[in-house]
């Protein structure tokens, strides 16, 4: 059949399919630490901020599971949290001695100075709020705003948590393009876990995570391909192109682990072997596709792909176009672990962790300072080229990958 069935399979289902497994990767993991993370979650007042994302939700989730005192979720999507409280409460996802609240607000606003006064302090803070789209490098002003949330807002945040907080443990999400960075988004995060671990002032632990592509998560490839089934629009998927996939189950399991069990200033990652687990993208929409009972047709141009969606309607196949891996910022393969990250066994069987190099404590608090004024003062002239030099100063292994195409070129 051509088209999807009316009883579409559900999105944790296709997250399966993605994974090719049925279990998750680390609930063994979770389970073999279950006694550290009740020691330090249950009873427990906890802030989660971006809670209303697909990592952050699935975090939250876990957290619940634990029984903590208060768990307070700050997100600047206020229907966002409406629908994580909906979805908690409707699958009775909260102890009765658990308090939660939702809070819609940006971190960076002075609002935050509130919210951690109000209903903190917090034992531990755990922060999934992120500009984590490699096209936020289209220009200037979406890289300043992609610094601004991954740099600036987390550094101030971090600062107020140590002061109004100090006893908590801080947990940040970076990701694998902070390794060998070759797009100025996974240079922003790996700028991020320089600041974080040499911040003089700083939660009692810090940890990091470094993902692998979380099946379905909002705003990725693959919860695009639902949408463009939902309107009628042919599928894309870059050609060359290989991926490490986690569900968005183990995405929260692995962020838990990583707060609660990671030692301070060490990154968490999932321990996949890359000759196995790395997978093709277009192998990837090609299963999906089939998952959904969809026959495709694999076209190399927008019109065809365009042109082919007339012939669905009629019992055609579905388009899925296939493009060559040219825009900028792009990369054949994730990895996790770069030259220098001193890897680290936690025992676990699936999560391991890793220490990145310090950072040139000069060369960071020069690049911060510089970073402050020019998000704070917009009067000041700034281009890509300049902040382009001085992320390179502070990040020497960055290959920026330039291209005179953007993502936002692409269907």
């Amino acid at each position: 059949m051509s088209r999807a069935n009316l009883s579409r399979p559900s999105t944790a289902e296709l997250a399966r399919v993605v994974v090719n497994r049925q279990e998750s990767l680390f609930q063994p993991d979770v389970d073999a630490s279950a006694a550290v993370v009740s020691e330090q979650v249950a009873g427990r007042p906890i802030l989660v901020v971006g809670g209303a994302g697909s990592i952050g939700a699935a975090t939250v989730r876990e957290l619940l599971s634990f029984a903590p005192s208060s768990v307070c979720v700050v997100d600047v999507n206020e229907n966002g949290l409406t629908e994580l409280l909906r979805d908690l409460r409707a699958q009775d996802a909260v102890a009765t001695t658990t308090e939660l609240h939702a809070v819609p607000l940006d971190m960076g606003s002075p609002t935050m100075r509130r919210v951690l006064a109000t209903y903190g302090p917090f034992d531990a803070v755990l922060n999934f709020a992120a500009v984590k789209h490699v096209r936020s490098e289209r220009d200037t002003a979406s890289l300043l705003h992609m610094l601004d949330v991954n740099v600036v807002k987390a550094r101030r945040l971090l600062a107020m948590v140590a002061e109004q907080s100090p006893g908590a443990s801080y947990f940040a999400v970076s990701t694998d393009k902070a390794a060998n960075p070759v797009n100025l988004m996974g240079c922003s995060k790996r700028v991020m876990e320089l600041v974080m671990f040499a911040q003089v002032t700083r939660a009692s632990r810090v940890t990091s995570a470094r993902f692998a592509n979380v099946a379905f998560s909002d705003g990725s490839l693959l919860d695009g391909w639902l949408r463009r089934l939902d309107k009628g629009q042919p599928w894309a998927v870059p050609g060359a192109t290989r991926r490490f996939f986690v569900t968005p189950q183990e995405s929260g399991q692995l962020c838990l682990l990583g707060a609660v069990v990671a030692p301070d200033r060490h990154v968490v990652y999932p321990s996949l072997d890359p000759e196995t687990a790395l997978q093709d993208l277009e192998a990837v929409a090609l299963r999906v596709m089939d998952r959904l009972g969809l026959t495709p047709l694999v076209v190399s141009t927008e019109a065809e792909a365009r042109a082919a969606m007339g012939g669905v309607a009629r019992g055609g196949p579905y388009p899925l176009l296939v493009t060559a891996l040219d825009t900028m910022g792009e990369k054949e393969f994730e990895e996790f672990v770069a030259e220098g990250d001193v890897d680290a066994d936690l025992g676990l069987a699936a999560v391991r962790a890793l220490r990145p190099p310090e950072a040139d404590t000069a060369a960071l608090s020069d690049f911060t300072a510089w970073l402050d004024r020019v998000v704070d003062d917009a009067d000041l002239p700034v281009d890509k080229d300049d902040i382009l030099a001085r992320l390179a100063v502070v990040v020497p292994e960055l290959e920026h990958r330039g291209s005179t195409l953007s993502l936002d070129e692409r269907m």
